[in-house]
């Protein structure tokens, strides 16, 4: 069946609609413009940095260094610019939500080395009065992906948010600290889940690491051993 329906329903790019040998995938040209993240990388946040490394040398970007965060290693499929941010707002605000199978197996190779059996993948959650009015949260989508994609345990509801706080685009770091500090926990019907296993926290983009923060927070607090992170692009604002 597969080809009478190709021919009257061809492949698109999903990104800008030409025509492409199977589902779900890029246009040559929009391939180009989408700035997957390889080489050498920030181990705790997956910016993409210049030169090259060791094997096993583990390397960090000024802003990780000089402001560290509270999980432990982090990754990225890539950056946030062009077509990878088209991507990620379609995802988020557009109601595209069949970006989300493409977008998990891209994160999930971005994930491989900083997950093991134990780890369960878990997304950051929505306050539930925005999960109404989008009818998705995003972050679920991409987690239930990459679980399914690594053959991993998925918790959509190991997380939640205390309040609704404003959006942090266009906010310092500090005031997106302030801003999540305590918005999210543990929910208490999930906390025996984490003892002594690690997490995999997972958002679409990754700016200042504030919401990441609060949420490795919470887990650590539920005697997390490891919070490590992932997300579908990264704002490269620190090389």
């Amino acid at each position: 069946m597969q080809s009478p329906v190709r021919l009257f329903y061809p492949s698109q790019c999903i990104s800008c609609g030409d025509l492409v040998d199977s589902e779900g995938a890029l246009c040559g040209s929009c391939w180009r413009d989408t700035h997957f993240i390889t080489g050498t990388i920030c181990d705790c946040c997956g910016v993409p940095l210049l030169g090259d490394s060791a094997p096993d040398e583990i390397l960090q970007c000024d802003g990780c260094r000089d402001h560290p965060h509270v999980w432990d290693r982090g990754r990225a499929a890539f950056v946030y610019r062009d077509t990878g941010r088209k991507l990620v707002l379609g995802l988020k605000h557009g109601d595209r939500q069949e970006l989300a199978a493409p977008a998990s197996k891209w994160m999930a190779r971005a994930a491989e080395d900083i997950v093991d059996e134990d780890t369960i993948v878990v997304p950051i959650p929505l306050h539930w009065s925005r999960f109404l009015k989008r009818r998705y949260n995003q972050s679920a989508l991409l987690s239930r992906g990459i679980a399914t994609q690594l053959g991993l345990e998925h918790c959509p509801d190991l997380l939640k948010r205390m309040r609704r706080t404003v959006s942090l685009d266009g906010l310092s770091p500090k005031e997106r600290n302030a801003t999540v500090s305590g918005a999210i926990a543990v929910n208490p019907k999930r906390q025996h889940l984490i003892d002594g296993r690690p997490i995999l926290l997972v958002d679409d983009v990754l700016t200042t690491g504030a919401t990441f923060d609060a949420a490795a927070r919470a887990c650590f607090a539920s005697q997390a051993c490891e919070v490590n992170v992932i997300t579908l692009a990264r704002v490269a604002q620190d090389t």
